[in-house]
């Protein structure tokens, strides 16, 4: 996508608050921002010339998606930008790792249990949380675990033995406050274990539990007159406070809950969805939906939730949408909120919905608008009597005058229409004749449309110079339907455009759009011939190489293709497989052909 394209994706943007994110040729995303407007914002990207410095400028150069997630507020952006770069950890937000793996938090399996990090996922030697996408939120989470828990950090066996032996000192962690001495037998197990099992709730992110935990606890304290308890219990909600708020968007009371809303017009559908965790956004994706029937706006987003909880592994039993979801897992509850902070999310979805909704009408009409531009520009410069909306271009293949074939594409609105591609094998032309050939597939195509009384195409072009155009020409006249429809011959070396009885060809400016199209339907119509002629030239190759193999004939062959359906599959197929109908000798020759 060229710079320009993409100031014309910015020039579609929302004026409203939110985040964007930029992706770059491999769709990884490796910036995210936040903005009160984010049009103008992004816009400010592109426009700058001077005063920006080197990495920005880099930054840009690798810029060729551009995605957003509007937010009611600037304040809710900010949070949300947090959470996708703790969640996709973008190159340009951060100073990346060559990380080859993704880090976990391990519970390890040992008395006095340690909480570490690690890349290696081992289940048999702890309990593992995550993965985490970002090594930033997972240090973030193993650092509040160790500000609310006294967990221990050193390595040392605490086997029963070695703390009945007094093998270990305490070290400066235990001095500073941050352990309480297991390697001393300075608390019990049973008590360790016990804010092991509190510190859980944590990596689960189940941080309500805890905060309620430290809360009462707090509050018995001070009720026990024992105030430094008590503050003590106190730091640690407000860590625990200081946390939440960097991710909270909406109330922290909604958690484990999926937001999936639809939005609908005649051919397409939008849905976007959203994943809260403890108040917070932690996954936001919107889709647009071409309908293939006439599905109703409930099929389409239950198969649509249902997918997308899929594909990111969703377990959460709540699911909140704007119309009801008429197909849900076992133990799913869904609901449709009319007030409340719930109905606020609801809103929020479908505003996302809304607004790539309107970002494809628009992108729709301009891609319309310019495609109808470029057609009658085409119209004017060929002084064809209407409008083409249908092409049909015709090529020719043959390699050294063996295996000749031909294609036809057909492009509809100056857009390639793969359905009425067509593939011809010459039946009536020997040996290398590519006017004959020609002649041969314009009359069977026609004929045949003739036959179906399908209509003809608003113009025909053929892949060559004169002599093409006058065989496709021939067998128009053939069929008595020369003049009914505008036929045009394009050659490669100068590019020039001939017509029936014109001696002197016709001369489009290099740079006109018309010709640029008539140069990709060509070409399109090349490619298409030329694949299909290397398909028939490999099987007839292999199909001769089988028929000289000793002890295989016509009729084994033919067995081979029966049963493999392609001669594609005959070469990839196991040698065991290929034993089964021809032998072991046999299949091991056939194995050796190149």
């Amino acid at each position: 996508m060229t710079q320009d394209r993409l100031r014309e994706d910015v020039a579609r943007l929302p004026e409203s608050p939110g985040i964007y994110r930029f992706y770059d040729d491999n769709d990884t995303l490796i910036y995210v921002g936040k903005a009160k407007s984010i049009r103008k914002r992004v816009t400010s990207y592109f426009s700058k010339s001077t005063g920006v410095n080197r990495k920005t400028l880099k930054l840009v150069s690798e810029i060729r998606r551009i995605d957003y997630t509007v937010t009611n507020t600037e304040f809710d952006s900010l949070l949300l930008e947090n959470n996708f770069i703790k969640q996709n950890q973008p190159k340009y937000n951060i100073l990346l790792k060559d990380d080859k793996t993704f880090p976990y938090i391990c519970i390890l399996k040992e008395r006095f249990p340690r909480i570490i990090y690690t890349r290696n996922y081992n289940p048999s030697q702890g309990d593992y949380f995550g993965p985490y996408s970002s090594v930033v939120a997972m240090k973030n989470v193993l650092e509040l675990v160790r500000k609310l828990y006294n967990i221990r950090t050193c390595s040392l066996l605490l086997s029963e033995q070695n703390v009945e032996q007094k093998k270990f000192k305490v070290c400066l962690e235990y001095h500073i406050g941050n352990c309480k001495g297991p390697c001393e037998g300075l608390i019990d197990e049973k008590t360790y274990l016990d804010e092991i099992e509190d510190a859980r709730y944590i990596l689960k992110g189940n941080i309500s539990i805890v905060y309620s935990h430290f809360n009462n606890q707090m509050k018995e304290a001070a009720a026990a007159m024992e105030f430094e308890r008590a503050q003590k219990y106190k730091d640690k909600l407000d860590t625990l406070e200081r946390f939440q708020s960097k991710s909270l968007v909406v109330n922290k009371d909604l958690t484990d809950i999926d937001v999936f809303t639809i939005s609908s017009e005649e051919s397409y559908a939008y849905v976007n969805y959203l994943q809260i965790k403890e108040g917070s956004i932690i996954f936001s994706k919107t889709l647009e939906l071409k309908k293939k029937l006439d599905e109703p706006d409930e099929e389409l987003l239950s198969f649509t939730a249902f997918e997308l909880r899929e594909q990111i592994k969703g377990s959460n039993k709540t699911i909140l949408s704007n119309i009801p979801i008429t197909i849900l897992e076992d133990g799913v509850e869904n609901t449709i909120p009319k007030i409340g902070d719930k109905k606020k999310l609801i809103d929020l979805s479908i505003k996302n919905a809304l607004e790539l909704r309107k970002e494809k009408v628009i992108l729709r009409e301009g891609k319309r608008s310019r495609q109808k531009e470029i057609l009658l520009q085409l119209q004017k410069d060929m002084k064809l009597p209407s409008i083409p909306m249908v092409i049909e271009c015709f090529d020719n293949s043959n390699f050294q005058g063996t295996t000749p074939v031909a294609s036809m594409v057909r492009f509809v609105d100056g857009k390639p229409d793969k359905k009425g591609y067509r593939h011809f094998n010459i039946k009536t032309v020997e040996g290398p004749n590519d006017f004959a050939s020609m002649k041969e597939i314009v009359g069977r195509r026609y004929k045949r449309l003739q036959e179906e009384a399908i209509a003809l195409p608003d113009l025909i072009l053929v892949d060559g110079g004169k002599g093409q155009l006058s065989s496709a020409v021939e067998a128009l006249k053939e069929l008595n339907i020369y003049g009914s429809v505008p036929i045009a011959g394009i050659a490669k070396r100068l590019e020039e455009i001939y017509y029936p009885d014109d001696p002197v060809p016709l001369h489009m400016n290099k740079k006109s759009p018309g010709l640029m199209l008539l140069q990709q339907i060509r070409d399109e119509a090349h490619r298409f011939a030329i694949t299909f002629h290397r398909q028939k030239r490999s099987k007839k190759q292999l199909t001769s190489s089988l028929e000289e193999l000793e002890g295989i004939g016509k009729k084994t062959t033919e067995r081979l293709l029966q049963e493999f359906r392609s001669i594609k599959k005959i070469k990839e197929a196991p040698l065991e497989e290929l034993a089964k109908i021809v032998g072991q000798k046999k299949a091991e020759a056939i194995k050796g052909i190149k």
